[in-house]
C-alpha cells in the first residue's frame, strides 16, 4: 500500500468541504490534545504498553480490535493498549475523516466509543455517517466532519508522522513494549511478546 507524500494536515485542510453543516465548533469546545498516549485502554500503571498504529477504515484493524481488547482485559492490569492514527488515505477514502471525528469524540472522553462505532459500521464512514455517530453519542455533530473537525488535524498528523518515523507502512502495526510485533495478531503470539517484554 502506498502512502501519499502530502501531509495529513495539508490533505484534510485542502479537501474539507465548506458547508453549513460543518460550522466551526464553539469557543467552549475542549482544547485538542496531541499527546502520544492520549487514547489508552487499560490501566495507566500497566508495565507493558501495546501501541497500535491503526486506520479506522482498515478491515484488518477491525479484526484485530477484539483480540487486542482481550489481551488487555485478561492481563490482570499488566498490559494497556494505546491507539495512534495512521490513516491509509490513498486506499481508504474515509480514513482521515474518521480519524478527525474520533479526535472530536476524544475531546469529550468518548474516543473508544467512536472507535467501536466506526468498526461496527465500517462501510459507512462518510461525513453524514460520522455526524450520525456524534448524535448517537450525544455530541455536537458539527464538530465531527467538515470544517468543524479541522481543529483536530494536528493531532492526527502528529500520530501519522510518528508512525512514518517508526517505519510504519501499513495497518495495523503493533509495538509491544517498544519492540515491533511481527506476525498475525493472535492472542497467544501477543502474550508471548508481552512475556518477552517483561523478561
Amino acid at each position: 500500500m502506498g502512502i501519499a507524500a502530502r501531509s495529513v494536515h495539508a490533505l484534510t485542510m485542502d479537501d474539507a468541504p465548506a458547508t453549513a453543516a460543518s460550522a466551526s465548533p464553539t469557543a467552549t469546545a475542549p482544547v485538542p490534545s496531541a499527546a502520544p498516549e492520549r487514547h489508552a485502554y487499560g490501566s495507566p500503571d500497566a508495565p507493558v504498553t501495546v501501541t497500535e498504529y491503526g486506520d479506522l477504515e482498515c478491515p484488518h484493524c477491525r479484526a484485530a480490535a477484539p483480540v487486542l481488547r482481550e489481551l488487555v482485559d485478561t492481563s490482570g492490569g499488566q498490559v494497556r493498549l494505546v491507539w495512534r492514527h495512521f490513516p491509509l488515505f490513498e486506499v481508504h477514502p474515509h480514513a482521515l475523516t474518521a480519524a478527525l471525528a474520533s479526535e472530536a469524540a476524544a475531546a469529550h472522553g468518548r474516543f473508544w466509543d467512536l472507535h467501536d462505532l466506526c468498526f461496527a459500521d465500517q462501510g459507512h464512514l462518510a461525513d453524514a455517517d460520522l455526524r450520525r455517530h456524534a448524535t448517537t453519542l450525544g455530541l455536537d455533530p458539527a464538530a465531527f466532519a467538515g470544517a468543524g473537525a479541522q481543529r483536530y488535524a494536528p493531532a492526527v498528523e502528529s500520530d501519522y508522522l510518528a508512525g512514518l518515523a517508526a517505519g510504519v507502512q501499513g495497518t495495523p502495526t503493533l509495538f509491544v513494549g517498544g519492540t515491533r510485533f511481527r506476525g498475525r495478531v493472535e492472542l497467544a503470539a501477543l502474550r508471548e511478546a508481552v512475556a518477552a517484554a517483561t523478561a
